[in-house]
């Protein structure tokens, strides 16, 4: 990790993202942990998904989001943390009809910050399937394709 301070409203580097919708800034990234600033417009969404090499967690700071995983549906708003070990399917919606920021991290960082540099501005769905493939990330078939 290198020392230095990033201001609230920039990435590292000044690096910003559009993933899936969403404006994603860096915070922090190092072999061991990757944290990243998230803006989520409403009705924007990452679908069901898993990290094999990776446990994930949500800090909630403003709005509310729905995160599906364990077969269920949870409510989450300000000041909640949600954690996902790695392997565990997981979707996280905006149906709350307002936008939401929120922290995510992952540990170990492994492939996901190079994948988001991959994925800024992809709106192919079969293009982010594939390149997420090829960065650790497996996306589930929608239910009707199932």
């Amino acid at each position: 990790m290198e020392q230095g301070v990033t201001p609230s409203a920039e990435g590292l580097g000044g690096t910003v993202w559009n993933v899936v919708g969403q404006t994603y800034r860096p915070k922090l990234h190092s072999p061991n942990t990757f944290i990243w600033h998230a803006d989520v417009p409403k009705e924007t969404f990452v679908p069901p998904h898993i990290h094999p090499t990776q446990d994930e967690w949500i800090y909630m700071l403003e709005g509310n989001l729905e995160v599906e995983f364990g077969g269920d549906v949870h409510q989450v708003g300000e000041g909640d943390t949600v954690q996902m070990p790695m392997g565990v399917a997981h979707g996280i919606f905006n149906r709350s009809g307002t936008d939401a920021k929120c922290v995510f991290g992952v540990a170990p960082a492994r492939k996901l910050f190079d994948l988001f540099v991959a994925l800024d501005g992809v709106t192919d769905p079969e293009e982010l399937v594939k390149l997420s493939a090829m960065h650790e990330v497996d996306f589930l078939p929608p239910p009707d394709a199932a």
